[in-house]
């Protein structure tokens, strides 16, 4: 990983731990954490077999301008009923199961989705756990470097 990338994610990590949702503790998301768009978009395969379980945890009207192909939609998970759908979406899951959750509405730091969701997961016991890293926007990070993304429901 070169320097740039990880001053990068430092500051995005850093920004977190200052939102109202983290502040005073450390953001539970770390580098290892993260999965970058261009290692995903070669994982697909293995998304489309059911191998790995890609989740859009935001908002529905982003979900319908442009999704990741194979992602699931639960909701956004900065409200209860997305929370809720995300429960019930990995519910069926084995806990070792491989799992990526992407947002992509906004910058990272600007997020209200990913680290509930995120955290939400792992209180369920998920060990395979993953955060699309797309620290601008969806259309940004991965639609405009060329990497599919599926209009609508």
């Amino acid at each position: 990983m070169n320097l740039f990338r990880k001053l990068r994610i430092a500051l995005i990590l850093a920004a977190f731990a200052g939102t109202a949702a983290g502040a005073g503790t450390p953001h539970p998301i770390t580098q290892a954490d993260l999965i970058s768009p261009a290692q995903l978009n070669r994982q697909l395969a293995e998304v489309k077999s059911g191998k790995i379980t890609l989740i859009q945890v935001g908002f529905h009207v982003m979900y319908q301008m442009g999704h990741i192909p194979g992602s699931q939609y639960a909701g956004p998970a900065a409200k209860p009923e997305g929370l809720q759908a995300l429960k019930k979406l990995a519910a069926k899951l084995p806990r070792n199961h491989q799992i990526v959750i992407y947002c992509g509405c906004c910058p990272w730091e600007d997020c209200p989705n990913v680290r509930p969701a995120f955290e939400t997961l792992k209180d369920m016991g998920f060990t395979k756990l993953k955060v699309l890293d797309i620290p601008t926007r969806l259309g940004d990070d991965w639609g405009a470097k060329g990497y599919p993304l599926v209009q609508g429901d």
